[in-house]
């Protein structure tokens, strides 16, 4: 077989071998079941040809950058906030050579990886000292395993919460090594509930934020400073899991409001974790801030060696977190996810009318293309229940089913949302730069 003599030029000799012997199981597969096409095509040139598609097929990239006009900007299935300029180019920087992750270039000596960015989470925080691991889940197994491993920790039950991938708090607390006491019921805990739970088992208290749902109506929950108060009587840290934790106040730019890390701190908790990649607009991280006292005990935990970061997260996180030393209205500009967040509905209206005027109006016609009112929102449990104005171009083909024109559109990297048997796609989480993408797609799927 000359194409595949030629593959064992630019493969391994055991991959082409496996790709040979697929194909030919194929085949078999096809002949048992009278399957096999009736085209005269020798057997051999035939599996020549299959085996040179399947390695090609096995080559191409699985991860692909896409055009999220979902109107979701921090969608968790589409990678969460996109990295701004800053962050690419530290990326880009640390990635092609060496690095002084943990290395202190003046002295010589073995440093600490946190040390690039503690100073700047302390200041944007008003911490005493920082953590970095993984990610927001990673960083309450930690906090909970350095804390109260074989102790109880006190939670209200209407924040025993299931976060995405069906990954729930209790879990995670058991994984701790923790045990886990409940107080107060779903809809109303008071702080009575808590003074019965803390005593000498208790490990911490936990608050968890309900980042992706709400508890409306007949509600009562207990301040926070309440709750620190008790937690300096006892003698127990008060852990704040935030989720996803904003640094700056949002209600500066008019979005619903979101709870701020340095608030929690300055309320009494002990210790607050947040994620990174999300209304922060970074890299995917957990992050751990609080008081000194607790984050060096976190730092020392075996575990922590497990969830920690490498270098191109923390060249990315210490980028973004550079940002938030910039003036708000410079911030939002710098930040993508805080740009998609704040865009105007004339700027979007803007953007959709822009796709449309790059096609052609026999395809503006088969597709039914029109600009209309659209409702996107944060996603990734960041404000939860806001529905955040916007506009979507929206088709409604006559030719295919909406199922099939979505697919065939995500084919091209650009994925939408169908609402009301129709396929949107809201410019909120479209780039300026990513419109001609768009049109490029709707002109490919049309010409099929």
């Amino acid at each position: 077989l000359k194409q595949v003599a030629d593959l064992l030029q630019e493969y391994d000799r055991a991959y082409v071998v496996e790709q040979v012997r697929r194909c030919i199981a194929d085949v078999r597969r096809q002949v048992r079941a009278g399957t096999l096409d009736e085209e005269r095509t020798a057997l051999d040139v035939r599996i020549e040809r299959a085996v040179r598609r399947y390695i090609e097929q096995e080559a191409a990239p699985r991860l692909h950058r896409v055009v999220n006009a979902t109107g979701v900007v921090l969608h968790t299935g589409l990678g969460r906030a996109p990295l701004p300029q800053a962050a690419q180019e530290a990326v880009a920087r640390v990635s092609t050579g060496y690095c002084n992750l943990e290395f202190e270039l003046e002295s010589g000596k073995r440093g600490e990886r946190v040390a690039h960015v503690e100073a700047l989470i302390c200041s944007a925080t008003a911490a005493e000292a920082a953590a970095v691991v993984n990610n927001n889940a990673a960083a309450v197994l930690l906090l909970l395993d350095t804390l109260a491993r074989g102790r109880e920790v006190v939670v209200s039950r209407g924040q025993q919460v299931e976060i995405g991938g069906s990954f729930r708090l209790p879990e995670i607390i058991a994984a701790s090594g923790a045990k886990l006491r409940e107080v107060g019921t779903t809809n109303r805990t008071h702080l009575r509930d808590y003074e019965r739970a803390v005593g000498p088992e208790t490990g911490a208290i936990l608050v968890v934020h309900p980042s992706n749902y709400r508890v409306q109506g007949f509600t009562a929950e207990v301040d926070l400073k309440d709750l620190a108060a008790l937690s300096q009587r006892a003698g127990v840290p008060l852990v704040h899991d935030l989720g996803s934790g904003a640094l700056v106040d949002l209600e500066q730019w008019g979005l619903p409001p979101e709870p701020v890390v340095s608030a929690s701190l300055k309320a009494g908790a002990a210790a607050v974790s947040f994620s990174g990649d999300k209304v922060l607009g970074g890299p995917q991280a957990g992050i751990i801030a609080g008081q000194r006292l607790y984050v060096e005990q976190v730092r020392q935990n075996p575990l922590m060696r497990a969830l920690r970061c490498d270098k191109l997260i923390y060249a990315a996180l210490e980028a973004v977190l550079s940002l938030y030393r910039l003036p708000p209205d410079k911030l939002t500009q710098a930040l993508p996810a805080l740009a998609m967040l704040r865009a105007t509905v004339e700027t979007l209206e803007e953007r959709a009318q822009r796709l449309l005027s790059l096609l052609p109006e026999e395809v503006c016609r088969a597709l039914s293309l029109e600009v209309v009112e659209s409702l996107a929102q944060a996603g990734s449990g960041s404000l939860p229940l806001a529905e955040i104005p916007s506009r979507a171009v929206a088709l409604q083909p006559s030719a295919v089913q909406v199922e099939q024109l979505g697919r065939q559109l995500r084919r091209q990297g650009v994925v939408g949302r169908i609402a009301r048997e129709r396929l949107l796609l809201d410019m909120r989480t479209v780039h300026d730069d990513e419109v001609e993408w768009i049109a490029q797609a709707l002109l490919h799927v049309t010409a099929q």
